[in-house]
């Protein structure tokens, strides 16, 4: 049974702290998502506002910040409920594929293919140390997991190389085992950029993105043995998708990029 309705657990506010009654409500709010409250339904603002005997403009202000933070999400029309764990985990510094570690999270991985051609682009061409007119495999893909879509993915490669691909069904399998049984190439390693983005319209609406969701963009220069071969551009929806670092007592060491600007940090 959910414990949504013990009030007991809900301190009024100390309307004497400097405080702002927002912050004290988020706080408090939290404290009771930590404590198993709300497991069945979160209350709406009304009733939030009746309980902490507060305006609806402060409760609104702490739910601001939960939605933020993901804690609690909510639609248009919708009720707001707790936010599910990401469902999707990628190890930094590590070559993974998207399409295993969805499987690996025990959901169905498949795409739906939005284009397979072969086409020029100049600034891709560049990043991938070729003549700005050499034709490229493009391939982008709607990637789910489970039922619920996950990324929108681009990925171009050298035509000469990926010819083989042209070919492929990718509804359900990955561009790296088709790479590799098709065209004979294993990426080694290469690097990549995690930011954080505002998707496009077009994006959202194929990743049924609420207003209120991030997303992320990965961008990702794939290499065998230190040879561009694949330049990758994945807009991942946020709420479904995490990296995680591993480190130890010797520490860790990452990138911190800021416009042209460039540091190593060690932690």
């Amino acid at each position: 049974m959910s414990r949504t309705a013990d009030r007991t657990s809900s301190p009024r506010l100390d309307r004497t702290l400097p405080t702002p009654l927002w912050a004290q409500l988020h706080d408090d709010l939290l404290r009771r998502v930590g404590a198993g409250e709300f497991e069945d339904a979160f209350p709406g603002e009304l009733a939030l506002a009746a309980e902490y005997a507060v305006s609806r403009n402060t409760v609104r202000e702490a739910l601001r910040r939960l939605r933020a933070d993901g804690t609690v999400v909510a639609g248009r029309g919708h009720a707001p409920k707790l936010g599910k764990p990401t469902e999707i985990t990628q190890p930094l510094g590590a070559l993974y594929s998207l399409f295993a570690s969805v499987q690996a999270s025990g959901l169905t991985a498949r795409s739906e293919v939005l284009a397979l051609d072969e086409r020029a682009d100049g600034v891709v061409a560049s990043r991938l140390g070729l003549e700005e007119s050499t034709p490229l495999l493009y391939l982008e893909r709607l990637r789910f997991a489970g039922d619920t879509p996950l990324a929108v993915d681009r990925v171009w490669l050298p035509h000469a190389l990926a010819e083989g691909l042209m070919s492929a069904d990718f509804t359900g399998t990955s561009l790296y085992h088709e790479l590799d049984t098709r065209c004979g190439i294993r990426l080694t390693g290469g690097q990549e950029r995690i930011r954080a983005v505002l998707p496009t319209d077009g994006e959202r609406r194929l990743l049924g993105m609420p207003g209120d969701v991030a997303a992320l963009a990965v961008d990702r220069l794939g290499t065998v043995e230190r040879r561009p071969v694949e330049w990758r551009h994945t807009v991942v929806r946020g709420d479904r998708f995490s990296v995680l670092a591993k480190f130890s007592a010797d520490g860790y060491q990452f990138d911190v990029h800021s416009g042209q600007n460039e540091r190593v940090w060690r932690r």
